[in-house]
């Protein structure tokens, strides 16, 4: 068994998808490791990772206007000493995921021909993201 890791940045701009398929694909594709299991892992908890249609921009807007009615700001919450935005993108983070494990085989992660995979950023102000990935296998 090998293992490697790695730490992707990503900007954001405020609420919404933010794609890097093709850093976690660059990244597979470098290692000595044919066939295993790559878990990426957002380090923050106001923003998490989706595996989405990467399609139809459509999605993603539509994603992020659902979560945005699902968790209201404004709301009378105990938590404000980051702002009217932070817990409800603590809540948003609870709700989706902030870990995804993908299979890869061949040095290619196994993704579907739609799916790629997103940081979902919940705060309003731009951020600097970080997602750790850890590949292990053989």
């Amino acid at each position: 068994m090998k293992q490697a890791f790695h730490t992707v940045r990503v900007s954001t701009h405020g609420p919404g998808l933010y794609e890097f398929t093709d850093a976690l694909a660059k990244f597979a594709a470098a290692e000595k490791i044919q066939d295993g299991l790559l878990t990426c892992f957002v380090r923050h908890t106001s923003a998490s990772l989706l595996v989405q249609e990467n399609a139809d921009p459509d999605v993603q807007k539509d994603l992020r206007d659902f979560f945005a009615q699902l968790v209201r700001k404004g709301m009378d919450f105990r938590h404000t000493a980051e702002g009217p935005d932070d817990m409800p993108s603590h809540i948003r983070s609870a709700l989706t995921a902030t870990s995804i494990a993908i299979p890869v085989r061949g040095g290619k992660p196994m993704l579907g021909t739609w799916q790629g995979l997103y940081l979902f950023e919940h705060r309003d102000a731009p951020h600097s993201r970080e997602v750790v990935l850890h590949y292990i296998g053989d």
